[in-house]
């Protein structure tokens, strides 16, 4: 018989690459599948964040504009979703409403907007009593000054307080769980920002 010249070799690594190929396939069996990140407006938008020790997952997100200019990308992130608006306000789980900028804003207009929101999710007497609270909110947001197309606003809900970051950098902190479930309501209340983003923030 005829030896071909490096048929063994030949034969053994065509082996080899067949036993790898089962093992990938069977390792790949019931893994997780984790879903894409969304696009939103142009924006990534993570399907899962951290907060601290704890995973969020998305519940929705969607676009703020003002008439017809495209603002920014809001995104809500908790650590059950949840259709019910009530519900995640009052929550004292963790949760991330994320902005990221669609255009150039000053924080005074940004700063406004909050207010605004406030003033129409929240009972006179209420928003008197968190005058100091609110006030924390407008230092927060002049500290952090223009915020440029691009950006990332971060604002942590928890059973405490409310933490505010700008892109990545931590820029204050409000004990103020009441004050928390007021800012939340800006986004999610009976009278939101918009009604389609509330909308998209609650998955619908």
């Amino acid at each position: 018989m005829q030896r071909i010249p490096g048929g063994r070799s030949t034969a053994l690594s065509r082996l080899q690459a067949g036993v790898l190929a089962g093992t990938l396939a069977a390792g790949l069996v019931g893994a997780p599948a984790f879903a894409a990140d969304l696009d939103v407006a142009g924006r990534r938008v993570p399907e899962q964040l951290s907060a601290g020790s704890h995973a969020l997952v998305l519940n929705g997100a969607g676009v703020r504009t003002k008439i017809v200019v495209k603002v920014y990308v809001a995104s809500l992130y908790v650590t059950t979703k949840s259709h019910d608006a009530a519900a995640l306000i009052n929550s004292t789980e963790p949760r991330r409403i994320r902005l990221q900028l669609l255009r150039d804003v000053d924080s005074k207009s940004l700063d406004e907007a909050l207010q605004e929101g406030l003033r129409d999710n929240t009972p006179k007497a209420e928003l008197a009593a968190m005058k100091a609270p609110a006030d924390q909110l407008a230092g927060m947001i002049a500290d952090i000054g223009a915020l440029k197309e691009g950006d990332v606003v971060d604002l942590d809900f928890d059973a405490r307080g409310v933490t505010g970051s700008h892109n990545g950098k931590q820029r204050g902190r409000i004990d103020s769980p009441d004050f928390a479930r007021a800012l939340l309501r800006v986004w999610l209340g009976e009278k939101p920002a918009q009604a389609s983003l509330k909308k998209a923030l609650l998955g619908n």
